[in-house]
């Protein structure tokens, strides 16, 4: 037999070194949270499960278990079919399920009977998923993280972007959340992972860092709309050394208008979103900004929203949280288009030591 234990702190280390990453859950399951990488083979889905729980309660767990042997023989079936017929014969899959092992190991055993070289993942996704948390703050501590900084609009993420194409290291939490990090920033149509997928996706996108490089990365509070990032994380960002991004009020603006254009195009939109700041603002100013948004007057409402509200709270935050934000070195691209952030991100990638880095001076 070639069918082997592995333990999730061995996972951790070696994921990379399988083939297939396989999830015998339900499809529910693994929408909720799965391994980075992980193809979904359902041992049994999410109405079968349902099933058999029923039986489990109102028969007895021997009927359950007959049924879901018949259930789970079918299923393992069509994936061997579907999946496995064309796998060569040093393929090397990794199968693991919730924590128990019955609907990975139902699936191993027979790839290991076919004469596959199998690892099953002990204690499944629960025991993984507590040494990945563990493993965050040892992957976080040898990072040498630059801090982009700036006020609402500065281009911190359009320059996050150029600094990526210019094969700089980033790690872009904002995309990683799925949300723009501001109490207007979910996006439309976009749901933002579970805290579990979130936690999941950070692990795997720092373990791929390189710590003899900087790694720049937005200055982010706790949270990025509804997921948090990992205190590790956020107190290692908030004691690195900060670069501080600015431009004019009228390119900000104009900036905004370019990447929330859904706010434009759908004011009904916008004044959902801005029914969020009622609490804080009061509702004659929101109910004011509401109304401009209707006639035509988003251009105005975004202007005062960075003026009134999200300058002020920043400059706050920034100044009591990241310990190094008074000694920022400045960086004042020419203006606030895609070529502008290029430039810049390439005088930072070819001197990123430099105390200063202008982009548009002359």
């Amino acid at each position: 037999m070639s069918l082997t234990l592995w333990s999730a702190a061995d996972v951790v280390a070696q994921i990379d070194t399988f083939d297939t990453v396989i999830d015998a859950r339900s499809e529910g399951e693994y929408a909720l949270d799965h391994l980075p990488g992980a193809v979904n083979w359902p041992t049994l889905n999410d109405e079968e499960r349902k099933l058999i729980g029923t039986l489990y309660k109102q028969v007895n767990q021997f009927e359950a278990k007959k049924r879901g042997a018949a259930l789970a023989a079918r299923n393992i079936a069509g994936h061997i079919e579907r999946e496995v017929i064309e796998k060569p014969k040093d393929w090397k899959p990794l199968a693991y399920c919730w924590r128990g092992g019955k609907r990975s190991g139902s699936l191993s055993l027979i790839l290991d009977q076919i004469g596959f070289r199998v690892a099953l993942l002990e204690g499944g996704y629960k025991v993984f998923r507590a040494a990945m948390l563990q493993d965050i703050p040892q992957r976080v501590q040898p990072l040498h993280f630059q801090v982009i900084c700036g006020t609402t609009g500065s281009g911190k993420t359009r320059l996050l972007h150029a600094l990526a194409h210019a094969g700089a290291q980033v790690l872009d939490l904002e995309a990683l959340a799925s949300h723009r990090s501001s109490v207007l920033g979910a996006i439309p149509g976009q749901p933002q992972p579970t805290q579990k997928h979130f936690d999941s996706l950070i692990w795997d996108a720092l373990r791929k860092l390189d710590p003899s490089r900087p790694v720049y990365v937005e200055s982010e509070s706790k949270k990025v709309g509804n997921v948090a990032i990992p205190t590790s994380l956020v107190e290692q960002m908030r004691n690195s050394p900060c670069l501080d991004l600015s431009l004019p009020i009228t390119e900000r603006v104009a900036l905004l208008l370019e990447d929330y254009d859904f706010f434009v195009t759908d004011p009904t939109h916008f004044c959902e979103r801005l029914e969020a700041l009622t609490e804080i603002r009061g509702k004659a100013t929101v109910s004011a900004w509401k109304e401009l948004v209707v006639n035509g007057g988003v251009e105005t409402v975004v202007h005062d929203l960075l003026t009134q509200h999200y300058d002020p709270v920043y400059l706050q935050s920034m100044a009591r949280n990241f310990s190094q934000y008074a000694h920022a070195r400045a960086l004042e691209p020419r203006d606030r288009s895609v070529g502008a952030m290029q430039e810049l991100a390439g005088a930072l990638v070819q001197a990123p030591l430099h105390a200063s880095v202008m982009s548009g001076a002359g």
